[in-house]
């Protein structure tokens, strides 16, 4: 396991440390994105500081994206290995409005949108809403 993360982190070019090994360790655990305030949590002696540059290093290498869910928070998730987080690669999330766990729909492409053509596309968010399975 150890050699796994180690390698997932050296693939997108993030020097593995300790807090580093231990917030992909939890992103790999997880069915459902989390945020800031999940790992803060999980991780009580790590300072706040720390984990938020870490997600900010995850998200610049594209190991993780954000999503805004709209519950006020960003969350992350990992992304697929083969994910470059360009507007081919995004995915439609789902947001239980019971539970507030945001899953990503990896198999769910977003629509392709048709820009004028003096527009340019940097990101798009679709966040379809609903009940999760462990809530119906």
């Amino acid at each position: 396991m150890q050699e796994t993360l180690d390698q997932r982190l050296t693939e997108r070019n993030i020097k593995p440390t300790a807090v580093r090994l231990l917030v992909l360790k939890a992103f790999m655990a997880q069915e459902a994105a989390i945020g800031l305030a999940d790992l803060e949590n999980r991780f009580d002696h790590a300072d706040k500081t720390t984990l938020y540059r870490t997600l900010k290093t995850f998200e610049e290498h594209k190991l993780i994206h954000s999503i805004d869910d709209g519950t006020g928070a960003l969350k992350y998730a990992l992304c697929q290995e083969t994910c470059d987080c360009t507007p081919e690669d995004l995915h439609v999330h789902f947001l239980c409005t019971v539970c507030n766990k945001t899953f990503c729909l990896n198999d769910t492409p977003i629509p392709q949108i048709n820009l004028p053509t003096d527009f340019s596309l940097d990101s798009v968010n679709m966040v379809v809403k609903g009940l999760c399975s462990d809530c119906r």
